[in-house]
């Protein structure tokens, strides 16, 4: 037990962000959910909040239960790269970054685009140690049924 205790404690911290953050996808849409997407400038944003909320749910809890803990991580990292991409990438650049804009900031560049983006970055590196002690290796076809 304690030598996984280190695994379980980043397990827990990273579903429960996700799980929280999805909940509150659909608790507060327009803060958090399709109002935020929209602000950001995600297509379908009606569409893509309920189903990206729905994915942080869904994932959150696989993670925290280690249920397909792997394939759960590779959710979710596309998700955290996204809002890193779309939210904070613009920040480090102090300009738009395509349709992205960047948020209204009295500062730019990597200090903070550090600040801004802690969170997303220990759950970017959460979910990259969550994948690699899955065991789950790229490239490598698994059937569904199969340990």
């Amino acid at each position: 037990m304690r030598k996984n205790l280190p695994m379980i404690l980043i397990r827990l911290m990273v579903g429960l962000v996700f799980l929280t953050e999805g909940i509150l996808k659909f608790v507060r849409p327009g803060e958090l959910g399709a109002g935020r997407f929209a602000h950001i400038g995600l297509p379908f944003p009606h569409v893509l909040a309920p189903l990206a909320g729905g994915v942080e749910i869904a994932a959150g809890v696989a993670v925290i239960l280690n249920l397909y803990g792997g394939e759960a991580a590779m959710l979710l990292l596309v998700v955290i790269l996204t809002a890193i991409f779309t939210t904070k990438a613009p920040i480090l650049l102090g300009r738009h970054l395509g349709p992205f804009l960047p948020p209204k900031l009295d500062h730019f560049g990597v200090l903070s685009f550090l600040h801004e983006a802690r969170t997303d970055l220990c759950m970017l590196f959460g979910l990259v140690a969550i994948f690699l002690n899955s065991g789950m290796k790229m490239g490598q076809k698994r059937r569904w049924n199969r340990p």
